[in-house]
């Protein structure tokens, strides 16, 4: 968008730290000072161009700012706009972004409550990525269906549709779930806003209403954002006749937030994760346009989880046999046992591990699994 430049002496004290603006632009010929409001104007854009390219770091700056090389790719210098978008993080990945807001939230008397009913993840923050990730082909298809969905929003809107990004992830525990929240989060470079519906469900039943639309009200402030609702069946479960009256406001709150919160609209996708969908009603299974399922590993999945694991764990060992002898092990479950073959080696004063010491720690942890199980069976 072509328009004049204007920038304040203040402008650049504030930005550079520069204080002597007015000696500094002497030797620049294409600026001019206007003291009648300390602005500085081009007067010849070409000279101003021309004297950028011999900066020494010029074409590396250009490379990382989007504006500049679309500017001066234009122009048949080797840089590309495309390449530049992509070095170029957007504000919402930092979490010194996340960190103003939540300033400006807590600042507020009327909001400064809000942040004790979360916790706010910034995608920088994320440890596990994507790509790092072991996800069935379903998974993968139904997760690239919502990041097009975001990307898409514009048209979304335009031809109405907005019945559009609300996921429920299904699954054991330690099966992923709130880890793919989080990786989509920092995939998509978008705050993630984490709740569990026991923090903010109070001894005063009348309390929790509120705090429910408190968790959506925030997350709206802070949108773009997804909104991951942890332990969704706490609330949202199965509502009988003779369940207090007061829980079933909560639940009809939750539900009710929920139809009118908008991907498309709001810019928040919504979800929700639940380790017992059984206890799920179907008021509560028709709010999501997206089930996703997420399912105990197979061997092949165990094998490549392993792998990921262990990819930086010097010694000998065979992935695929301690995948074999994994059956009903979650992700999160293989991640313990390398964890403790790993401590196992450091009592021993080593720093690498053995095929036996994998083996010991799956014979250690198989009856805790199988506890889990038999436990997870009976709920």
């Amino acid at each position: 968008m072509k328009r004049p430049i204007s920038v304040r002496i203040g402008d650049i004290t504030t930005i550079y730290g520069q204080n002597n603006v007015k000696q500094e632009i002497k030797s620049l010929p294409f600026i001019e000072f206007e003291k009648f409001g300390a602005e500085l104007r081009f007067t010849v854009s070409d000279l101003a161009k021309n004297w950028f390219l011999k900066q020494a770091d010029a074409i590396e700056r250009i490379r990382k700012n989007p504006v500049l090389a679309s500017f001066y790719e234009s122009e048949g210098v080797d840089v590309s706009y495309e390449d530049a978008t992509r070095a170029a993080q957007p504000k919402e990945r930092d979490r010194e972004y996340l960190t103003s807001l939540i300033a400006e939230i807590a600042a507020s008397d009327e909001d400064a409550d809000l942040l004790t009913l979360v916790r706010l993840v910034a995608p920088e923050d994320v440890r596990q990525r994507m790509g790092e990730l072991v996800l069935t082909s379903e998974q993968d298809r139904k997760i690239e269906k919502i990041m097009q969905a975001i990307k898409h929003r514009d048209y979304l809107s335009s031809i109405g549709l907005r019945e559009i990004g609300k996921m429920l992830f299904i699954g054991l525990p330690g099966t992923g779930k709130t880890s793919t929240a989080r990786a989509l989060s920092e995939k998509l470079n978008i705050p993630l806003v984490e709740v569990r519906l026991s923090m903010i469900t109070s001894q005063y039943l009348g309390e929790t209403s509120k705090n429910i639309d408190k968790v959506f009200e925030l997350a709206k402030k802070l949108n773009p954002c997804i909104l991951f609702i942890d332990e969704f069946d706490f609330i949202a479960k199965t509502r009988v006749s003779d369940e207090h009256a007061a829980l079933k406001r909560a639940v009809n709150t939750l539900l009710k937030a929920i139809d009118e919160i908008s991907l498309v609209d709001d810019g928040v996708l919504l979800i929700g994760a639940t380790n017992h969908p059984n206890l799920l009603d179907r008021a509560a299974w028709r709010r999501f346009d997206e089930i996703v399922d997420f399912p105990l590993p197979d061997m092949g999945m165990r094998k490549k989880i392993l792998d990921i694991v262990l990819s930086k764990v010097k010694g000998d060992f065979d992935t695929q046999n301690i995948a074999e002898m994994t059956d009903r092990f979650t992700g999160s479950d293989l991640r313990m046992v390398v964890r403790e073959a790993v401590l196992h080696s450091l009592i021993e004063d080593r720093t690498y591990i053995t095929q036996s010491d994998l083996i010991s720690a799956v014979d250690d942890f198989s009856s805790r699994v199988d506890l889990m199980m038999r436990e997870y069976t009976l709920t």
